[in-house]
């Protein structure tokens, strides 16, 4: 299944992870452990984990090649609104070696 990743820079990993987990939930299973830092979603088509680092969220998400790019986008999209202050940055790199889709606040 195709693979797409993103390691977001970030003061403030477990914070945003804890909050994208949340926010997901409301359409997705979705799971988040503060201890280990890590978490899951399980979407429709696909599925995506969150792992907070020494200084970034580290974000991956697999799907078949048709909804790779939206996946990226929902998550994306989500962190970087809840990041607003922070001026966070997703940029997605494919399994294939190949980017992916950025997002960023254009605010």
């Amino acid at each position: 299944m195709p693979r797409s990743e993103a390691r977001v820079a970030t003061d403030r990993p477990h914070r945003y992870a804890k909050q994208l987990a949340s926010h997901l939930s409301r359409r997705s299973e979705t799971s988040w452990d503060e201890d280990s830092g890590e978490g899951g979603i399980v979407f429709q088509n696909g599925t995506g984990t969150l792992t907070a680092a020494e200084g970034a969220l580290l974000l991956a998400v697999e799907t078949d090649a048709e909804h790779l790019a939206v996946l990226e986008d929902v998550v994306g999209r989500h962190l970087v609104r809840f990041g607003t202050k922070d001026e966070l940055v997703v940029e997605w790199r494919r399994d294939t070696g190949e980017p992916g889709t950025t997002q960023r606040n254009t605010e």
